[in-house]
């Protein structure tokens, strides 16, 4: 594929030529900033530097845009808001799961991964069952500055019927992982035959592989979940997923590769057995050496370390209190080892609901600084990020 060139800007100009305020809540814990311009479904990264980087969606649920903002002050300001897809209405928030996702390569450079609506553009492949072009998983990068995003660019070329959310990983050294789930072309139908796909690049994304089946068990794929890559130098790689075995195992796995991406191999973190989809999502982050994630199963939300030498979590540990509708988690952990698990409280279809949190120290034990408050809006979630000043941020 062709290096594309550089085609959108936000008519605002620089990123860093202009800073909108986000509404922060301070708190003994960590510190509450609402989504500038009223976003949804936040996706946070923090680089060497210090800085946050944050995609948002805004405007209509089926077919919408994303944005990118950055800020050097823990997200007291952040920087004029630039478009990420060069298609209007390509992105879709609906169903909470198929949102964009972030990572941040070593030159800065900004990667972002999302399903495409119904309006966008390139198309998928013709999936057989309806005859019609099916939804794309669509990429972008911004050029190192981050005042500009390139053509927004289609990845599935072996896979159709894209529907859960994909996931984006990127490391030091110019490698960008992009993995979905999906069914292969000419294969059979069907949640237990989807398979994780992945499509890699060695040149910061100016150009990807032909996607590849990342996992040959037949675990299937549970069709409106997520999954979650996490890319570690230096050719490391962790996955997290949802099943669909026999369309009723929609147990979670932890897959594991130390040959960029060529082979991985996995285990099962934590079973549940349901004859329906529950549009799950996931987490993965590093504290120091440490790997982490986290993920829902039945209305309770937990997280774990992965054995890297074993590619699995042998000691899940779960948020304090009762299953319910607890959805969503997702992680940040800063240097002293302590981890902060951020979820959803109520949300389900069409309907938002409560922001909690609860932090560990580095042994897992649960403090005394957790909370919950009101305020998610419909198909969105939390997320948190560590401060340069040793706390948390929790964009919501």
């Amino acid at each position: 594929m062709r290096t594309a060139r550089i085609v959108f800007a936000c008519a605002a100009g620089l990123v860093s030529s202009a800073h909108v305020t986000g509404t922060a809540t301070s708190h003994s814990g960590p510190t509450l900033v609402r989504v500038p311009a009223g976003g949804i479904q936040p996706e946070a990264v923090v680089d060497d530097r210090g800085t946050l980087h944050l995609l948002y969606f805004s405007g209509e649920p089926r077919a919408g845009n994303l944005f990118y903002v950055r800020s050097t002050n823990d997200g007291s300001t952040f920087s004029t808001p630039v478009r990420v897809n060069s298609q209007d209405g390509s992105a879709i928030a609906t169903g909470t799961i198929r949102g964009g996702q972030l990572a941040v390569g070593g030159d800065g450079r900004v990667h972002v991964a999302w399903n495409g609506s119904d309006a966008a553009a390139p198309r998928g492949l013709v999936n057989p069952a309806t005859s019609q072009p099916s939804a794309p998983f669509l990429y972008t990068r911004s050029n190192p500055e981050g005042t500009a995003f390139e053509a927004q660019r289609n990845l599935t070329h072996r896979s159709y019927g894209v529907d859960g959310g994909g996931s984006i990983a990127a490391d030091k050294a110019g490698h960008v992982y992009a993995v979905w789930h999906a069914l292969a072309a000419g294969g059979a139908s069907g949640e237990d035959h989807r398979r994780i796909w992945m499509a890699r690049s060695r040149d910061n994304g100016a150009s990807f592989s032909e996607e590849q089946p990342a996992w040959h068990e037949p675990t299937g794929a549970c069709g409106c979940c997520g999954l979650r890559l996490l890319a570690q130098p230096p050719s490391r790689l962790f996955l997290l997923f949802r099943s669909a075995t026999a369309l009723t195992h929609r147990d979670i796995f932890v897959l594991e590769s130390n040959d960029d991406g060529a082979s991985f191999r996995g285990s099962q973190v934590q079973p549940w057995t349901i004859g329906a989809c529950p549009m799950t999502s996931m987490s993965i982050v590093t504290s120091g050496k440490r790997v982490l994630g986290a993920w829902e199963t039945a209305g309770q939300v937990s997280f774990g370390e992965i054995d890297t030498a074993a590619a699995r979590i042998p000691t899940p540990i779960a948020a304090p209190g009762e299953p319910g509708t607890r959805k969503h988690p997702r992680l940040a952990a800063r240097a002293n080892g302590d981890v902060l698990l951020v979820w959803t409280d109520g949300t389900a279809w069409a309907r938002g609901g409560s922001l909690a949190w609860q932090l560990f120290d580095a042994a897992g034990t649960p403090t005394t600084v957790h909370g919950t408050v009101p305020g998610i809006a419909v198909w969105s979630f939390a997320a948190p990020a560590a401060r340069s000043d040793g706390g948390f941020t929790i964009l919501y």
